[in-house]
C-alpha cells in the first residue's frame, strides 16, 4: 500500500470555503492513468491535479488534470492552483517578488506567473492561448429550452457562439441576473440540441452583476464532464474575455475584466482577465485570481 499526500485550496477566491476546490497532488510519479482518474472520481471535485516531471525541457513542470469523469487538456483554476500550492511548497520565506513558470499540459507550455507577499503567494496569473471563435448557434428558441428559459431570456444584441482558447466552451449572453439565477440544464434538450458539441460547457452570463467592479455574472454548466455547475472556470473565462472584447463590451489596452461567478452555489468567485488585441489579433490572454488553503490529507492507493 502506498501513501500519496495532497493539499486542498480554494481557487478564485481570498476567504476559505469560497472559490472552486482543488486537490493537488504535488507528486504524482509513477501513477498509471487509471488510478490518477480513479482518484479523482473518489476526491469528487470538479477537478484534481498530478504534478510530475516535464518531458518537455522547456517546462518546469508538467500537470495532469482529470474531472470525475475524464483527464482535460487545460483548465483555468487547476492551473491556478496548482501554482498556489508549487508557490506556497518552494518559495516559503524568499525574497523574490514574483516567480515565473511554464506548466506542461495538454495543449502544450502554459506561463504562469506568481506574485508574492511576504514570501507568500498572492495573485496567480495564467496565460492561454489564443482564441479560437467558433460557429453562433442560431437556435436560440433550442438555447432558451435547454436552459429552462424563454427565448426573451437571452441578450438579444450578442451572439450564442463557441469560443476556446484551449477548451471549447458555448457563450450564452444573457438579458440580467433574474435570467442567470433561474437557468438549470434540460438534459433531455442539451443531448438532442447539442449533438457532437456536447463537451462544451455552458457558459451563461449577464453584464447585470451582484459585485460593485464585477464586469460580468457567469454561471458554468458541463454536463459531459461530471460537472453539473462549476463555481469557477478559468478555461472559459479567457476566452469569455475574448468574446466580450471582439464584441466590443469590454475595451481597453489591456481590457480588464471581472468575472463574478459560483454565487448560486454559495462559492462565490472572482476571475481576473486581461486580453491585448491589436488589429484582428489577440495577442495576450490571461486569467487571473487569489487562492486559499483549507486543509490536507493522505490517500491509500495499492502498490
Amino acid at each position: 500500500m502506498r501513501e500519496l499526500h495532497y493539499h486542498l485550496v480554494d481557487v478564485f477566491t481570498n476567504e476559505r470555503f469560497g472559490g472552486n476546490q482543488l486537490a493537488v497532488f504535488a507528486d504524482g510519479r509513477n501513477l498509471t492513468d487509471a488510478t490518477m482518474q480513479a482518484i479523482a472520481r473518489e476526491l469528487n471535485l470538479s477537478e484534481t491535479t498530478f504534478v510530475l516531471p516535464p518531458d518537455d525541457p522547456t517546462c518546469d513542470y508538467r500537470v495532469r488534470i482529470f474531472t470525475p469523469a475524464r483527464e482535460l487538456p487545460m483548465a483555468g483554476h487547476p492551473t491556478v492552483g496548482t501554482a498556489f500550492v508549487l508557490a506556497s511548497e518552494h518559495l516559503r520565506g524568499g525574497t523574490e517578488d514574483t516567480v515565473a513558470w511554464r506548466f506542461q499540459e495538454g495543449v502544450g507550455p502554459i506561463g504562469v506567473t506568481v506574485t508574492l507577499r511576504d514570501g507568500q503567494p498572492d495573485m496567480i496569473w495564467m496565460r492561454q492561448p489564443p482564441p479560437t471563435f467558433g460557429p453562433v448557434d442560431e437556435d436560440r428558441a433550442a438555447i432558451a429550452q435547454m436552459l429552462t428559459l424563454s427565448e426573451d431570456d437571452l441578450d438579444p444584441g450578442y451572439p450564442v457562439q463557441e469560443v476556446s482558447t484551449g477548451v471549447p466552451f458555448t457563450f450564452i449572453p444573457l438579458r440580467g441576473l433574474d435570467a442567470a439565477r433561474r437557468a438549470r440544464v434540460r438534459m433531455d434538450i442539451w443531448e438532442r440540441h447539442m449533438g457532437d458539441r456536447r463537451e462544451n460547457g455552458l457558459f451563461v452570463f449577464t453584464r447585470e452583476t451582484e459585485r460593485a467592479g464585477s464586469t460580468v455574472h457567469g454561471r458554468m454548466f458541463a454536463p459531459a464532464f461530471g460537472i453539473p455547475e462549476d463555481p469557477a472556470t478559468g478555461a472559459a473565462c479567457g476566452p469569455l474575455g475574448c468574446y466580450l472584447v471582439y464584441y466590443g463590451i469590454a475595451t481597453g489596452r489591456p481590457a480588464r475584466i471581472v468575472c463574478e461567478q459560483g454565487i448560486e452555489m454559495g462559492r462565490p468567485s472572482l476571475i481576473h482577465i486581461e486580453v491585448e488585441r491589436e488589429a484582428d489579433q489577440f495577442t495576450r490572454v490571461a486569467i487571473g485570481g487569489q487562492c486559499v488553503r483549507v486543509g490536507h490529507g493522505t490517500l491509500f492507493v495499492d502498490d
